[in-house]
């Protein structure tokens, strides 16, 4: 069916502009002709130059209407590929970035400490502290300030400051708190070597905590 409807619109175009094709053929047949005609009276050698000139700007149509716009063609197909590749990788970039990031925020979620009246750092920092290297060797604990974070997570954080501990002490007060049965990191450790005593050292440790808001 669509094959007939294309044919008769064919057929009604030629028939449309065949009285201009006869015109326009009417107008051409003579300087054909003519121009013919003086081809013949050339010498040989007028006639090579003039194949060479035809073939010349032959070339120079078909490169001009032909092989120029291919090139333009397929060199912009060409930047269109390559630029939908770069966007298909950033695309992809993105979304791996979005995983990452959703997956560290559910990772966050789950590494919270309650965010109740009834939760201190301070107080499960000093325990464990006290139960793995004694209450003595604690110089100094004090509470940090609370800091609000983005995506609803306030970061409590205490400072400690240890005196006179071995370095087998140190390990143990790290690994306590990190055994901690609550979600607590260590965020700055400064180890300094007593003067007195070179097996012993002073360390300023600063544990935080990550709450979700209610």
């Amino acid at each position: 069916m669509f094959r007939e409807r294309l044919e008769e619109l064919r057929a009604r175009l030629m028939t449309l502009i065949r009285p201009y094709l006869a015109q326009a053929a009417r107008r051409i047949d003579p300087l054909v002709a003519q121009a013919r005609g003086r081809y013949q009276k050339l010498e040989p050698r007028e006639r090579l130059l003039v194949r060479i000139a035809a073939g010349v700007v032959g070339v120079f149509i078909l490169y001009s209407l032909v092989y120029v716009p291919i090139v333009d063609l397929s060199s912009g197909l060409r930047d269109k590929i390559e630029q939908r590749q770069r966007d298909l990788s950033s695309i992809r970039r993105l979304a791996a970035t979005y995983a990452m990031l959703k997956s560290d925020l559910a990772s966050a979620e789950h590494s919270t400490v309650p965010q109740t009246k009834d939760f201190s750092l301070f107080s499960v920092v000093e325990t464990s502290l006290t139960g793995s290297i004694g209450h003595e060797k604690i110089a100094s604990i004090t509470p940090g300030s609370d800091r609000k974070l983005t995506d609803g997570f306030t970061e409590h954080s205490v400072q400690l400051k240890l005196e006179n501990v071995s370095l087998a002490q140190l390990v143990d007060a790290l690994y306590a708190i990190a055994s901690m049965s609550q979600p607590v990191g260590v965020s700055t450790l400064r180890i300094q070597r007593r003067s007195e005593n070179p097996h012993a050292y002073d360390v300023d440790i600063t544990c935080v905590a990550l709450a979700k808001n209610a």
